[in-house]
């Protein structure tokens, strides 16, 4: 489909790119992602770009995990409260000036969290629990109830797998909104996985020193095509820009209850599948 042919499909146009959505219903645990591949079978020309969101490629895995099965240990009860809502909402971050949301909500951090951090001790170890908020790429906003979705099982693979099914030249690439920062010329990310040139799994202490380096925005997770991370980052922040724009966007626990009108540990598939969701776009150089 040439861009000149677009009168009928939606698109928006972020400076010389083309974006064009990909929109579903909610993507449930052990579905495909044929909802995402049939679409940019037909849409995609060669030299396109397909970005996914992480999320439902671990939910379609059944990456998830019910918080409500853990007990949390002194350590999680400390790192939720003393640590993650007065140190690090009252303290450390205004110093170090990190973003006015993210210190409104670790002042409002509810019960719930607590077991979040003891997940985040088990699975990902005290490295990434010590981070005050998005640990080691753990969403809490795109699964029902008092489940949570882990980071993708070998995003590379599935990105890979993915161009394969499309059939055409593109580049499918998979990312997290979880910063890519830089000092230096060097690419680092605090989450536990991402793709060749940005240095990853630094947990919390990349957090710290990503306060004080440049942030570059998403960060790419898995890649079809050996990339440049500037590009990868490039193409990733666009789609990033357009998921931004949407009135259905839940980047955090709270902008889900505001959205869907529910407590956070009562959302359910229902509640999710109600809204339309955008979770890959296609990106064309003009």
């Amino acid at each position: 489909m040439k861009s000149s042919n677009l009168e009928n499909v939606k698109h928006v146009i972020n400076g010389d790119y083309l974006v064009i959505p990909i929109e579903t219903g909610y993507i449930k645990p052990n579905d495909s992602l044929d909802v995402i591949i049939e679409p940019a079978k037909e849409l995609m020309e060669n030299n396109d770009y397909l970005v996914i969101a992480e999320t439902p490629v671990s939910v379609s895995q059944n990456r998830l995990v019910d918080e409500s099965e853990y007990e949390p240990s002194l350590t999680a009860k400390f790192l939720t409260t003393v640590w993650s809502k007065y140190l690090w909402g009252y303290v450390l971050g205004p110093a170090l000036k990190i973003k006015k949301r993210t210190i409104k909500n670790l002042r409002k951090l509810p019960e719930e969290t607590k077991a979040h951090k003891e997940v985040i001790l088990q699975l990902y170890g005290l490295k990434h629990a010590l981070k005050p908020a998005s640990e080691a790429g753990v969403d809490l906003s795109n699964a029902p109830g008092t489940y949570v979705s882990l980071l993708p099982e070998n995003p590379q693979k599935v990105a890979e797998d993915i161009k394969k099914e499309i059939g055409k030249e593109v580049c499918v690439m998979i990312i997290d909104t979880d910063a890519t920062y830089m000092k230096n010329g060097k690419y680092f990310t605090g989450l536990p996985t991402a793709i060749n040139g940005i240095d990853a799994d630094k947990g919390f202490l990349g957090y710290v020193k990503g306060q004080l380096c440049e942030n570059m925005g998403s960060t790419p997770i898995g890649c079809s095509e050996i990339i440049d991370v500037e590009t990868a980052l490039k193409i990733a922040n666009i789609a990033e820009d357009y998921q931004k724009s949407l009135s259905t966007e839940m980047k955090t626990i709270h902008s889900v209850k505001s959205l869907l009108g529910s407590e956070i540990d009562e959302v359910t598939m229902e509640d999710l599948d109600s809204i339309v969701h955008t979770p890959a776009v296609i990106i064309r150089k003009i």
